[in-house]
């Protein structure tokens, strides 16, 4: 009988795997993780103790910092991914995934199996030092044709992928359009707002309010829980039914956006999507 692949699968310790709002990486790493617990493959999740899981877990912070302020993020992240490296390198396992961005990337010479990274997407130019200098002992994975850099080199590019269990196809539209994201410049909560009132539409703003003063002077102002409604981060089930209770989902983001995952998510509901045509 074969052995098992065994895979050290290491998450972001931001929130818990899955998580209960907000955390697209944690929710990719999550279907990734038990996708393959399934197929039988020996997987160690590193990921906060909270962490809901098949694989065996692995953990240092006991939940997500993003959650808890006392929490140092750079101390639990430094302790995070030692503990999984310090595995990796006394041969656990065949193949370690990375899902943490860069940082892991200067333990690939130090590990004694090979190691995949997926990006997730480039915070700014000025990581690329640590992709560039890791490019040769790295398999990096791309989420979309439009986020592959140049100076890298890719195994592959594969995109996120969704449950479809957790969403309901509709045939009859809502009275509302909707935003779904971050509340932050880069994903236009300002540019729905005005074409909410430009229309004369309602509207429901979804997501995490990642740029306070951003929601203070170009969002806040405008909700009048009428109208515009904002109803914060929302978990699966009301995602659901706010996706497919839509008229369209708005995505008019400002940058090029690595993968949208708002988008995949609506036309799972049957929900049509308005959107900006920048990076995926």
């Amino acid at each position: 009988m074969a052995e098992r692949l065994r895979v050290g699968m290491l998450a972001p310790i931001a929130w818990r795997v899955p998580p209960l709002h907000y955390g697209p990486w944690e929710r990719t790493v999550s279907m990734l993780t038990e996708g393959l617990v399934a197929r039988g493959v020996d997987v160690t999740l590193f990921a906060t103790a909270d962490s809901v899981t098949r694989a065996r877990l692995s953990s240092v912070a006991p939940h997500g910092y993003a959650e808890d302020p006392l929490l140092d993020a750079k101390v639990y992240e430094c302790l995070h991914i030692a503990r999984a490296f310090e595995q990796a390198a006394s041969g656990a396992f065949d193949i370690v995934h990375n899902h943490f961005d860069f940082l892991p990337l200067t333990y690939a010479r130090l590990a004694a199996a090979p190691l995949v990274t997926t990006i997730h997407g480039f915070s700014s130019e000025r990581i690329l030092p640590v992709y560039r200098a890791y490019n040769d002992v790295c398999h990096l994975v791309a989420i979309s044709a439009a986020d592959r850099h140049p100076d890298l080199d890719y195994a592959a590019t594969i995109h996120h992928g969704i449950d479809l269990k957790e969403f309901t196809p509709r045939t009859t539209r809502g009275d509302y359009l909707l935003f779904f994201g971050r509340i932050h410049p880069d994903k236009g909560a300002h540019v729905a707002i005005e074409v909410a009132r430009r229309t004369g539409e309602r509207l429901i703003l979804a997501g995490i309010v990642q740029d306070a003063e951003y929601f203070r002077t170009r969002i806040e102002p405008f909700v009048d829980g009428q109208q515009i409604q904002f109803v914060g981060s929302v978990g699966p089930p009301e995602r659901d039914a706010l996706l497919g209770g839509a008229l369209a989902l708005l995505h008019l983001i400002q940058f090029d956006e690595p993968f949208g995952l708002s988008v995949v998510e609506a036309m799972a509901t049957g929900t049509p999507v308005i959107a900006f045509s920048r990076g995926h």
